[in-house]
């Protein structure tokens, strides 16, 4: 091999050690020996004239060359999965893998009854489901499709807005006999309120203009699956999607104190419009999307 020219096995060992923080975690992931990721690394290092990693007794630290090479990495990484995707059926068949990223929420507690009506049609497609609350990024084939519940801003790209689903507050009917709900914002000050730990999209939400800092929480977590799972748990009051609400025998309150909008976008890269089974998933996401915005919507506001 040319000296100048590392192979992608190189770099995909190298990807691998900077994940897992070590030969041995980067060997169990790629399925390959401790040795062979150590010859991989050096062979990189030879080829690129730099030294990636500081060798220690405590293992492996980063160097800055090592760092600044991340991001290709990670870029040919993301290429070489949707060149696998790409090959894993014809643009015009119904079979090989979609590649789907979504939110915690709507990953973990709205999607899976919808791809799982999805296979029942189409059970020679493949699903791949990344689950971040980072928006992937599309025109680097991070991933296929994204659910957002945002409009997305980059070109290139094919977006489709299929409804608005609001958030408010919600608390569980055993929560509810014990303590009761409030009926103003003083007295929700007095409930433990089930919110975010360190996650800046607290800023984004506001209780008629009371800013929620970490303190006005008494259960504190960056998980929007665990807050959910404490809410039906009946610890607290806390934020939901009014159809996972209704779905889950949730009882919603105070809507005029809070209402948090969220539009949900179907996303995908413009170079997939003509491929079959991405166009299949697509529509049908956006029509089971669609319905659950309208399964139930935030209770009428007081005049």
């Amino acid at each position: 091999m040319n000296k100048l020219d590392p192979g992608w096995e190189y770099y995909r060992s190298f990807l691998a050690v900077m994940r897992e923080g070590s030969l041995s975690g980067a060997a169990r992931l790629l399925g390959l020996t401790q040795p062979t990721v150590g010859r991989h690394v050096d062979a990189l290092e030879d080829a690129l004239g730099v030294s990636l990693f500081m060798r220690s007794q405590n293992g492996l630290s980063p160097t800055d060359s090592a760092l600044s090479l991340m991001p290709h990495a990670e870029a040919m990484a993301s290429a070489a999965e949707a060149l696998q995707r790409a090959a894993s059926g014809t643009a015009d068949e119904d079979r090989g893998t979609v590649r789907l990223t979504a939110s915690e929420i709507i990953g973990t507690e709205v999607l899976p009854p919808m791809l799982t009506s999805f296979r029942a049609k189409h059970p020679l497609i493949e699903i791949e489901m990344m689950i971040s609350n980072r928006n992937s990024d599309l025109l680097r084939r991070e991933a296929d499709i994204a659910i957002r519940m945002a409009q997305p801003t980059q070109s290139a790209l094919v977006a489709k807005k299929v409804g608005t689903v609001h958030l408010g507050l919600h608390a569980h009917p055993a929560y509810i006999e014990k303590y009761g709900l409030p009926s103003s914002l003083e007295e929700l000050r007095k409930h433990p309120v089930i919110g975010y730990d360190r996650n800046a999209s607290i800023r984004r939400l506001n209780l008629s203009g009371i800013e929620l800092t970490r303190d006005f929480f008494s259960y504190r977590c960056d998980s929007d699956v665990a807050q959910y799972a404490m809410l039906k748990a009946g610890y607290g009051i806390g934020v939901c999607q009014y159809p996972l609400g209704a779905r889950d025998g949730l009882v919603s309150f105070m809507p005029d104190a809070f209402d948090f909008p969220l539009d949900i976008w179907i996303v995908m890269h413009e170079d997939l419009r003509g491929n079959r089974r991405m166009r299949l998933i697509f529509d049908h996401l956006a029509e089971t999307l669609a319905a659950y915005a309208k399964a139930a919507g935030r209770p009428a506001r007081k005049v």
